[in-house]
């Protein structure tokens, strides 16, 4: 039997970010940008998805007078990420 996959991280923008965070300890805003390719109204708004569900903590603050968005995976949000890691490969043959 194949395993739900969490809604939330079924989204590739929101899988991409997630993906990308479970791999260093914090990434600012335009480091995620630039990776992602996603505008900026997107990124933002999914990065806020992602907080909202205790996935990822967002930090504001300025570097030079300039407004400076810092993203970091939660305890939370890189249990959920392995759930959803370990649920996809049930759907691609790899079952445990």
């Amino acid at each position: 039997m194949f395993k739900n996959l969490d809604p939330l991280l079924h989204s590739q923008l929101r899988l991409s970010i997630m993906s990308l965070l479970v791999s260093v300890e914090k990434a600012e805003f335009k480091f995620l940008l630039e990776k992602t390719g996603a505008t900026r109204g997107n990124l933002s708004v999914q990065i806020s998805k992602l907080s909202e569900a205790g996935y990822i903590e967002i930090t504001k603050s300025f570097r030079k007078n300039y407004p400076l968005t810092t993203c970091r995976i939660t305890k939370k949000g890189l249990d959920a990420f392995e759930k959803y890691v370990d649920a996809i490969s049930g759907y691609i043959g790899k079952q445990k």
